[in-house]
């Protein structure tokens, strides 16, 4: 019996270089900027037969996510207006924020968690949690799972 996909969530950071150039590469093939595979791999500086390898493990986030739950976590300073800037955020993104529990501050620092719907028209959801990261008085955002 075959082994089921997993699959694994990391951040930029952790992912080989190589398999981001076969992101980007998909990207110029995508948009036009490259008609063919030999001008996107020539254009990324990666082998053709790197391309072929990994083009069907690899792919933004956000690509897999549309019409999917996310279930966000973090911990958010206890300053009036945070939580409206952390939903103010997602709906800049265009997803849809289906409930929201935050537990009572103590020591200034209040849990709090989201659960998201990426709608076909959302944006990108890496931007989204860059910028969730990014927010001054929020620290720690994790996905929980995705849906």
């Amino acid at each position: 019996m075959a082994e089921p996909t997993k699959y694994f969530v990391v951040t930029k950071k952790a992912v080989p270089e190589v398999l981001l150039k076969v992101v980007e590469a998909k990207r110029l093939l995508e948009s036009g900027k490259a008609p063919t595979i030999q001008e996107a791999v020539d254009k990324t500086g990666i082998s053709r037969s790197s391309f072929y390898k990994y083009k069907d493990d690899i792919f933004p986030f956000h690509d897999n996510s549309q019409g999917k739950t996310i279930t966000l976590s973090m911990q958010i300073d206890d300053e009036p207006g945070l939580l409206s800037d952390v939903l103010q955020v997602i709906a800049r993104s265009r997803a849809n924020i289906l409930t929201i529990h935050q537990s009572i501050p103590i020591n200034g620092v209040a849990a709090l968690s989201l659960s998201v719907q990426v709608l076909p028209n959302t944006g990108d959801i890496s931007d989204m949690l860059d910028e969730l990261e990014n927010q001054k008085g929020v620290h720690g955002v994790k996905i929980l799972a995705k849906e």
